[in-house]
């Protein structure tokens, strides 16, 4: 059964002219649509990786389905309610079941508040617990992420290293202990030292859980190994969504496959071709109804500039991809 069902979600935000464009030139308004009549849905327990270069959408999707910002269009339905509109006690009890993991450790700890405090801060503003019930919850959530309380618990974050701050934004989550929780790049700002210890981390808390998960990475590496589920998203726009293994070993859509073709091999050896895209990025400011790819795609017609294939939530396991050439350009 599916916890959450993006529905024809787009996010568009305008750009007004100033005034003296507006006046003398008449120019009106453009709008960034940062996402794009986006459909996928995520399974209970399960772990939906989100992929994309910078500006694809990632940050401002998972922000939209963390309530933090309101969507231009279409719906978000957690458990199969719409979260649209949420106020009160509802909206409080939404943020608790959906918790977020920030990208950056450094800005997302408030640097004035003891660790134990940081921790405890979600649930004394939701009024969950209060007293010792509170500390002996902080304690044991702090046990759990590798960080002892007898020797964090008193710390401000500046006395923390970047993966022990990771730590505490991962406490802090799950002490609320949530049906789902957004990890939004989490290892980005990390050294590559840390990030596997991190990364077991989630996936070991994951488990024991059992709460579902959205994981946003550059890295499709990372998304191969953690991730039941990857969505492809190319400004604004879902270009493949599928099994983890599946995108990964047999991608279907063109920029699925250059991203692939991108990863590096550790293996100096081996040689890969250079992958077949062209030209510049597209604007993201107005862009064409069709496929943001189809500037850059070698396979691309007029069809694929006039006219974007949505993907369909109705089989969450089926293995998609928007585009009008698979027929054409196959997919090994």
């Amino acid at each position: 059964m599916a916890i959450l069902e993006l529905a024809n979600l787009s996010r568009h935000f305008e750009i007004r002219p100033g005034l003296l464009d507006r006046a003398f030139k008449g120019k009106a308004s453009s709008y960034i649509k940062a996402v794009q009549g986006l459909n996928v849905t995520v399974e209970d327990n399960e772990i939906l990786g989100i992929a994309g270069e910078s500006g694809c959408g990632k940050s401002t999707t998972c922000t939209m389905i963390s309530a933090l910002m309101e969507p231009s269009d279409g719906d978000i339905r957690f458990k199969g309610r719409s979260i649209l509109g949420l106020k009160g006690k509802a909206l409080k009890d939404y943020r608790r079941s959906v918790q977020m993991i920030f990208q950056d450790p450094y800005e997302s700890l408030n640097p004035r508040f003891r660790i134990a405090d940081i921790v405890a801060e979600g649930p004394r503003a939701l009024g969950l617990w209060r007293g010792e019930e509170l500390d002996r919850r902080v304690h044991a959530i702090l046990s759990a992420v590798g960080l002892p309380p007898a020797k964090y618990a008193e710390r401000f974050p500046h006395e923390l290293s970047g993966g022990e701050r990771q730590r505490v934004g991962i406490a802090s989550a799950l002490i609320m202990e949530p049906e789902m929780i957004i990890a939004d790049e989490p290892l980005s700002m990390l050294d590559v030292s840390i990030r596997a210890g991190i990364l077991d981390l989630m996936r070991d808390m994951q488990a024991q859980k059992g709460f579902a998960s959205i994981y946003v990475s550059h890295d499709l590496s990372i998304l191969g190994n953690v991730a039941d589920r990857i969505l492809i998203m190319y400004l604004g726009q879902a270009m493949e969504v599928g099994p983890a293994r599946e995108v990964i070993l047999n991608p279907k859509h063109p920029y699925t496959k250059a991203l692939i073709g991108a990863v590096p091999v550790p293996d100096p050896r081996s040689r890969r071709a250079v992958p077949n895209v062209r030209g510049d990025l597209s604007k993201p400011i107005d862009p064409p109804p069709g496929c943001r790819f189809a500037p850059r795609c070698p396979h691309a017609d007029e069809s694929c500039k006039t006219k974007f294939i949505a993907l369909d939530t109705q089989d969450p396991q089926k293995h998609q991809a928007a585009c009008h050439k698979l027929a054409e350009i196959g997919h090994g």
